[in-house]
């Protein structure tokens, strides 16, 4: 994969727990803001479907659902009259 350099502007006590944590993992600090970055990433994607689930799921019924709905109903109905 190519690498891209880039420049980022961070307030000093950021750059001073970045840097911290950075040895502390013994990894570059590039490598570290590319991890974070990742991880932001997905994080944001995986809102973003939790958010089109819910949006799908925030509507109601339409009819043919709803009917489906009361016949699921009544057979479950059925079938715990005949357990008892």
């Amino acid at each position: 994969m190519t690498s891209i350099k880039t420049a980022i502007s961070i307030e000093e006590s950021l750059y001073e727990e970045v840097n911290a944590l950075a040895n502390e993992m013994k990894i570059p600090r590039s490598k570290l803001f590319a991890i974070a970055m990742a991880e932001f990433l997905r994080h944001k994607k995986h809102r973003q479907l939790l958010e089109s689930i819910n949006e799908a799921y925030a509507d109601d019924l339409d009819e043919s659902e709803q009917i489906m709905l009361e016949a699921m109903r009544h057979h479950q109905g059925k079938l715990q009259a005949k357990e008892w």
